[in-house]
């Protein structure tokens, strides 16, 4: 059993920057993707970045430059560092891990975390 803890979101003027964290606890297998997705209201859920336990990153194209993705994989935590904020941002972020081991998987959430980009 595994739970996902996120925290760092927040209120930021359009601009700025925020630093989201997700610290997964409990037994995991060593075949894992962790990331981050989000959803405004009105919206579908949407991939905004994921990273393998090697260090392999992809990113949403609305994102690519501005946020940065990383884990660490002693702690079970993968972070997601928002820099140039825009209003468009603005959504609840949601971590996720996808962990599997030959033909199982198993595929877990986070609580969400608000983030608003607003001046």
């Amino acid at each position: 059993q595994v739970q996902l803890v996120e925290s760092g979101g927040g209120l930021v003027q359009p601009g700025g920057s925020l630093r989201l964290s997700c610290a997964a606890s409990g037994r995991m297998f060593s075949n894992n993707v962790m990331g981050w997705y989000r959803q405004a209201p009105g919206k579908q859920r949407e991939l905004v970045a994921t990273i393998t336990r090697s260090g392999s990153t992809n990113y949403a194209v609305s994102v690519k430059g501005r946020f940065t993705i990383s884990r660490d994989n002693a702690k079970n935590t993968v972070y997601l560092q928002m820099n140039s904020l825009k209003p468009e941002d603005t959504a609840v972020y949601v971590c996720n891990l996808k962990d599997w081991t030959g033909s199982t998987l198993l595929d877990y959430w986070g609580q969400g975390t608000q983030v608003t980009v607003s001046s």
